[in-house]
């Protein structure tokens, strides 16, 4: 596996991007047993075009004897879209959900946020993931969003906004 190092865009990112990202690793690093995961050399740091736009990807990815693999992904699109990609594959022997997020920044300001926790059973999340979830978190922000079609991969927890304000990102 040959090193290449290549600066990390973290730092031209959107404050509240670049923040969740600092936190997301610093958690991980804080609780959770991390070992490397293997990625490929090419998908560690990717620079290409999109729509004639510069599109920079940073992925960093572990693994840890609960997750098969701990994902971050972060993406810019030219100047003005900025992207936090985070998703946690829990191993088959642990009864826990697959957690995912996504920040969405364009010119400025965050214009999505997803979260959810999917099930990995057909029987769907536990009862005692439903008791925690059931506040009515969608609610407390100004400018909730509608899934996609596509969105019926979520689960019916999912939480998907536009955040207005600092206080909602």
């Amino acid at each position: 596996m040959s090193l290449s190092v290549h600066p990390s865009i973290r730092e031209q990112q959107q404050p509240a991007i670049r923040e969740l990202a600092e936190r997301i690793e610093a958690t991980w690093h804080r609780y959770l047993e991390l070992g490397a995961y293997d990625l490929p050399d090419d998908l560690g740091y990717v620079e290409s075009r999109l729509e004639g736009e510069k599109l920079i990807i940073e992925n960093r990815c572990y693994q840890t004897p609960t997750f098969r693999k701990l994902h971050l992904e972060l993406a810019q699109v030219g100047q003005g879209v900025d992207i936090l990609h985070c998703v946690m594959f829990p191993r088959l022997e642990y009864a826990l959900p697959i957690f995912g997020c996504d920040l969405v920044g364009a010119r400025g300001q965050l214009s999505a946020a997803i979260v959810d926790l999917s099930p990995v059973s057909p029987l769907g999340l536990s009862s005692d993931y439903r008791q925690s979830l059931s506040g009515e978190a969608q609610e407390a922000f100004s400018q909730p969003r509608t899934l996609p079609e596509w969105g019926d991969i979520f689960s019916d927890l999912c939480c998907f906004v536009r955040p207005a304000d600092v206080l909602e990102s």
